[in-house]
């Protein structure tokens, strides 16, 4: 099975995302939990930003995590030296490749960017480091400039380039097609950066996958800027069970990583999220609850406990009679006749209807009991 290296930078891209900061303990904490989770590598912030930001990457260092700890940098020697006084082992060199960027960013030429380039991965690969070269909006970028880009980046000592899709602009079969040139031409290890603007970060961090990537970026709970990243907990899901590609995983922990994270960065958790929302494993369609009772696999992917949820048989308008049985028999120890389910199923859904919403347990109790004292 191929080798993939999951790159987490909810702590530098992440923490990018408008109206999000981090305390320097959630930075601590959060790296933890994503070198607990199995994440090969961490992208721990912007060391040239001094003060907390630094100290916060220096502390992630000295905590001895099994991920390796990148610092993000800009082609600039100074950045590279902020890094390096942290204790990284990883360096992230971002710049520009696409013409607009150049033009309108950066007000110089494509040789500059290269010469650029150039002189920071030198530098950075004397100093011993790890060297992602980060092309900045590649995804907008001449396939030309980008594969001479990626050319010299490894000529200079670069162990990866890494493939940004800035303003999320592509679509899978772009993805596949633009990362498969990029790799035959180039010869250098690819990550794929990907952003969600058109809903499509996982899909096209996957694609890229697929057409020869080494590695992929991502966030937890796909936090980043605009609309936000490849989700991690996506990507390594997906991986596995799409792709077949197990990355080993402490994949049950998801839920407790995503939910703290939610936390952290005051954005909520929606109840609908993807392989860790509430909702991922809560039936209730009386079809899909029906066979969800008779056999998971009907109505799921994959089991709650692999992320860390459980099974909920959700009790209100679209539910079934067989919802309604298993429900009373399961907590309650309560064995229901036909009669009595056809019965609390019609006033069930008409208290729902009434509510406007799903019922809790305490009102379906109340309805029972009404409904038993009603027939004396």
């Amino acid at each position: 099975m191929r080798h993939l290296t999951i790159v987490d930078t909810t702590l530098r891209d992440g923490e990018q995302t408008a109206g999000v900061v981090f305390s320097n303990q959630e930075k601590l904490r959060i790296a933890r939990l994503l070198d607990e989770l199995g994440v090969h590598q961490i992208e721990a912030g912007v060391a040239v930003m001094g003060g907390d930001e630094k100290r916060a990457i220096s502390d992630i260092v000295k905590l001895g995590l099994n991920s390796s700890i990148m610092g993000w940098n800009r082609a600039v020697i100074s950045d590279i030296e902020a890094s390096l006084a942290c204790g990284v082992d990883a360096v992230a060199i971002s710049i520009s490749t696409s013409d607009i960027h150049i033009e309108h960013k950066l007000m110089t030429t494509r040789e500059d960017v290269l010469e650029r380039m150039v002189k920071a991965t030198t530098f950075a690969k004397r100093e011993g480091m790890y060297i992602s070269v980060n092309a900045e909006d590649a995804s907008r970028s001449d396939m030309d400039f980008l594969v001479q880009f990626a050319k010299e980046a490894k000529k200079a000592g670069a162990d990866r380039l890494r493939y940004c899709d800035t303003v999320g602009i592509l679509d899978p079969f772009a993805t596949y097609d633009k990362i498969r040139i990029l790799v035959e031409k180039a010869g250098i290890d690819v990550e794929m950066h990907t952003h969600d603007d058109f809903g499509m970060a996982t899909a096209n961090a996957l694609a890229g996958v697929k057409a020869g990537a080494s590695h992929v970026g991502v966030t937890v709970n796909g936090l980043g800027e605009r609309a936000g990243n490849a989700a991690l907990e996506e990507v390594v899901m997906a991986l596995k069970h799409l792709l077949d590609t197990d990355l080993s995983f402490a994949t049950e922990r998801f839920v407790e990583v995503s939910e703290y994270v939610a936390r952290a960065s005051g954005r909520m958790l929606p109840p609908w999220k993807s392989i860790v929302g509430s909702n991922m494993f809560a039936h209730e369609s009386g079809i899909h609850a029906d066979g969800a009772l008779k056999n998971p696999r009907t109505y799921e992917a994959f089991s709650p406990e692999d992320v860390g949820l459980e099974r909920q048989i959700v009790i209100g308008k679209h539910s079934g009679t067989a919802s309604i049985k298993a429900k009373f028999w399961n907590e309650y120890g309560k064995e229901m006749t036909d009669e009595d389910a056809n019965e609390m199923l019609k006033r069930v859904r008409a208290l729902a209807v009434d509510m406007k919403r799903s019922l809790f347990d305490k009102e379906l109790v109340y309805i029972y009991s009404d409904m038993l004292k009603q027939r004396k």
